[in-house]
């Protein structure tokens, strides 16, 4: 088997390890995995592929995940407003219009738009339900 062949293999297998337990700590291994077999193209010794598997391996987890957990708590944070704002209700500042509008819900100011394609306008006063989200922005209904 050639070398190549191993860090190959090596790089599949961490790649379907990160898939069957996603904790991004696999896929490191499987980018170094990768680049190591890149690298075996020129480098014809095992021991000088080991410690360029074992460097990749190093940066990967000092620069990459990093990244990975940062893009997975910003997901989190994401589902959380889902769970905690969508379907309740909430009541209008400022009156809601396809452009603009704020609405409050737990004590805190949202910018809101409204849903539907209607062109009516939801004057403030009024409850809303919110019925998706989009990073800060809350889409709502008239109830």
């Amino acid at each position: 088997m050639e070398f190549w062949q191993i860090f190959g293999i090596a790089g599949l297998v961490a790649l379907i390890l990160e898939i069957v337990i996603p904790s991004a700590f696999f896929l490191n291994f499987a980018v170094a995995g990768f680049l190591t077999t890149i690298v075996s193209i020129w480098v014809c010794s095992m021991q000088a592929l080991i410690i360029v598997f074992v460097v990749l391996s190093m940066l990967s987890i000092i620069f990459i995940r990093p990244l990975l957990l940062k893009s997975r708590q910003a997901d989190k944070k994401s589902e959380e407003i889902e769970n905690m704002y969508i379907g309740k209700t909430a009541k209008v500042v400022e009156p809601v219009t396809k452009s603009s509008g704020t609405v409050t819900i737990f004590e805190e100011r949202w910018d809101a738009r409204l849903n539907s394609e209607d062109d009516e306008e939801i004057p403030a006063g009024s409850e809303v339900k919110i019925v998706k989200s989009e990073s800060l922005l809350l889409y709502v209904e008239k109830i």
